[in-house]
């Protein structure tokens, strides 16, 4: 069955570009921060994996053909972590960092076995009731300091928990 909103991929043909070149995502890591503008807590989705694992992971999708990386970044947010969550999405669309996933392990920190994929990563403050939805279970806030502990840490496949300290480490959080 074939996709008929313009900028989406059957699963087939998603597959057979996935094998020939890196495909373009965005990543949030959800913060809340306080009036100093400093992180507080730090949002974790909680989902159930094809291979029926559960981990921690940070809102993530593909960029669509002719959509502007703003644009998917806020759709992602909205389809994560629904539609009141009131993210604040950086004037500057510069991430904190790149992230680059390969199916080989060992390459980089950041591993997806279905693909090589470039991962623009941003931290995004968010201020409304957030709800997850899609494939989400449910969105938990953890401190900073608990984010980066060793159990939430092993929670988090593919790099995702070294992504997490570099997105702390970038707003300055002393972990």
């Amino acid at each position: 069955m074939t996709e008929t909103t313009p900028g989406w991929l059957s699963s087939d043909e998603l597959e057979m570009t996935r094998a020939r070149m890196p495909i373009l995502y965005v990543e949030a890591v959800p913060v809340r921060v306080d009036d100093s503008g400093e992180v507080t807590s730090v949002g974790l989705l909680l989902r159930i994996g094809p291979d029926g694992t559960v981990s921690r992971t940070l809102v993530s999708g593909r960029v669509l053909h002719h959509e502007r990386v703003r644009d998917a970044l806020l759709r992602h947010l909205e389809k994560d972590l629904g539609p009141v969550a009131l993210p604040r999405v950086p004037a500057s669309l510069q991430p904190f960092t790149v992230a680059e996933y390969f199916p080989t392990q060992g390459i980089t920190p950041y591993h997806d076995p279905r693909q090589h994929a470039v991962s623009l990563a941003y931290i995004v403050p968010v201020t409304g009731d957030c709800r997850p939805r899609q494939d989400a279970l449910d969105l938990v806030w953890f401190s900073p300091q608990d984010a980066v502990s060793e159990a939430v840490q092993s929670e988090m496949p593919g790099g995702h928990g070294v992504l997490l300290k570099q997105a702390l480490a970038h707003a300055g959080c002393a972990i």
